[in-house]
């Protein structure tokens, strides 16, 4: 009768190297999900087990709860909560250290639905100093584990602690591009909505897509009696009076004051608060802005403590920018519409908030490059817009773009197009391949032509100035060409394109071009060099381009206001027939 040889135990380096490929393994997996469930089929080539679990810190309720288990009771997995420092689970977290028990009868802190298991290791799983969880190993022999159980059970624990941390972020960050999707889809449907009490009521449910709420209210801004009105509340407590806040009292009026977003983990500790919902516990106030001016607030209120987050307060203050510029368009067509006799005041009020819209300084933080630009409508409202945007640091990004026709209609196509330039421009910082050059204008050439406005389109020339690289990258939709003057060379950059929602699925060029110090670059709508003089001569480019290589030594605003002062001396008595842009940028380092 032959004799089997005893099974060799591994030796030390079987298990480091073992515990090496674990490690390996664990954090090769990048979805949660599917990394939990890899744990205990892991740990089983370290040590046997009857039952295991996942736990998770939930730091807002300082509480664990089961994340995955191997062998528990299905009820076990949807209702166990330990505190910390309760049970030994608990214990193990707020100790920070593993916790072996051979015995679990002998232990008194052991709390679990398993009546017959009898031994125990539970050991946190910490990252950077921070226990983020535990994993709990259960056997229903006593004696199970060994102390080199637990001594391999720690440095696992390590990997799957970086495990965790990097599936979390990979989780956040494909939920963060969802979001941002989501966001572009909302601004989408919002700036196509110009019935105000229709508009609100769609915030508030496209609200509900992006962070959960009981209560939810729109206070818009009456600037003459510096009072916040509700204008529209879902669950806003039981009364049906109209609520009117002061400007500054409460977290409504502080926000809306001070143009700053509120939020507030327990309402109960803040003197600002004022009741208006009885049970709410916690609240997050976003204002609504254009430019620097407040328009109203959003206002969330919630029966739990720390109920938002500031996740919540970056995406509602994107969500509230494009609100706000939906409310005013609505708000301007709602008025022209029911007050026809007031259209010219009117017309005077969108002049002013037009110009007030458009750059008026130097973007904060621009270093390298001088910029300047001015604007003349031919009549109360223009179809011209240009503006200046900074995406990231030591960029300059500069479109300058023309509306056909004039007036009311199309400074409000301008004003959405102005708004889809700085929307898709301030997305480059997550998405830069997406929302290249000449990408910007075919997303901008898609959405103005689904708005099937055919009688309308707009040129467009989009530059971004990467002023570390030193390279000028620039697309094209139709605008005159712009003027570039480079070393000895000065004269127009050519790069032809089809004017923004004539058509669908057009592409454009884009043409990358080396800066220099000295470099400057001069854009011109065709006001400028179709103007026409009292005996019917055209003004043309070449003006434009002798005036720049003339004073190219000159400020970006020297520039701008040269070409303006030629234009208005050529024209003389004549009339201004279409409107006039001009920006200068000069590369000064």
């Amino acid at each position: 009768m032959s004799v089997q040889p005893p099974v060799r135990p591994p030796s030390d380096a079987e298990l480091l190297s073992t515990l090496f490929e674990l490690g390996r393994e664990v954090m090769s997996v990048l979805d949660l999900e599917e990394l939990l469930a890899k744990i205990p089929q892991l740990i089983a080539r370290l040590t046997r087990f009857s039952a295991f679990a996942v736990y998770l810190l939930d730091d807002a309720h300082e509480e664990l709860r089961i994340a995955y288990a191997v062998g528990y009771p299905e009820s076990a997995r949807e209702t166990q909560r330990l505190r910390l420092g309760q049970g030994v689970v608990g214990a193990a977290v707020q100790e920070g250290r593993p916790i072996l028990v051979n015995d679990i009868r002998r232990e008194p802190r052991y709390q679990g639905p398993h009546r017959n298991m009898l031994s125990q290791l539970a050991v946190p799983v910490r990252r950077k100093g921070r226990v983020i969880g535990a994993l709990n190993l259960l056997d229903e022999t006593t004696d199970a584990f060994t102390g080199q159980d637990e001594a391999l059970l720690r440095q696992f624990a390590a990997h799957v602690a970086v495990a965790i941390e990097n599936a979390r972020l990979f989780k956040a960050e494909r939920q963060y591009v969802d979001t941002l999707e989501t966001l572009a889809e909302i601004g989408h449907e919002m700036s196509s909505i110009l019935d105000l009490d229709v508009l609100l009521t769609r915030i508030a449910s496209l609200t509900k897509r992006l962070i959960h709420y009981r209560t939810f209210g729109i206070l818009l801004l009456d600037a003459a009696a510096e009072n916040l009105d509700l204008k529209f509340a879902v669950r806003y407590g039981d009364e049906t009076s109209a609520k009117r806040v002061k400007l500054g009292q409460g977290l409504v009026g502080w926000a809306a004051l001070h143009k700053q977003p509120v939020l507030v983990p327990d309402v109960s500790k803040d003197a600002r608060y004022i009741n208006l919902v009885p049970d709410a516990r916690s609240e997050l106030v976003i204002p609504m802005l254009i430019k620097d001016r407040c328009i109203g607030v959003f206002d969330l209120e919630s029966p739990e403590l720390n109920a938002f987050t500031k996740e919540h307060l970056e995406l509602l203050t994107l969500l509230a920018s494009q609100a706000a510029v939906a409310i005013e368009n609505a708000r301007l067509y709602e008025e022209v519409r029911r007050n026809e006799e007031r259209i010219e005041k009117e017309l005077r009020f969108a002049q002013r908030v037009q110009m007030a819209l458009l750059p008026t300084e130097l973007p904060a933080g621009l270093r390298g490059a001088d910029v300047a630009g001015r604007f003349a409508p031919a009549h109360e409202l223009g179809g011209d817009l240009h503006d200046f945007l900074v995406p990231e640091q030591n960029t300059l990004v500069v479109a300058v773009g023309d509306v056909s026709g004039k007036g009311a209609p199309a400074a409000l196509y301008g004003a959405f197009a102005a708004e889809l330039v700085r929307s898709r421009t301030l997305r480059r910082r997550y998405a830069p391949d997406r929302f290249s050059v000449a990408g910007v204008l075919q997303a901008m050439n898609t959405i103005l032509h689904e708005r099937q406005l055919e009688e309308y389109y707009c040129t467009l020339c989009y530059a971004f100035f990467d002023l570390q690289q030193r390279v000028l990258s620039i697309s094209n939709s139709g605008l005159p060409y712009p003027i570039r003057c480079s070393g000895t060379e000065c004269g127009p950059i050519e790069l032809p394109g089809v004017p923004l929602g004539s058509f669908p699925g057009v592409t454009y060029d884009e043409l990358r071009l080396p800066l220099q110090q000295g470099d400057l670059f001069v854009f011109c709508t065709d006001g400028i060099f179709e103007t026409m003089s009292a005996d019917g001569r055209e003004f043309g480019s070449r003006p434009v381009c002798d005036i720049v290589k003339a004073h190219r030594g000159g400020t970006a605003r020297d520039i701008v206001d040269l070409i303006f002062d030629a234009v208005g001396e050529f024209r003389g008595q004549a009339p201004q027939h279409d409107d006039m842009t001009a920006v200068a940028v000069k590369i000064t380092a």
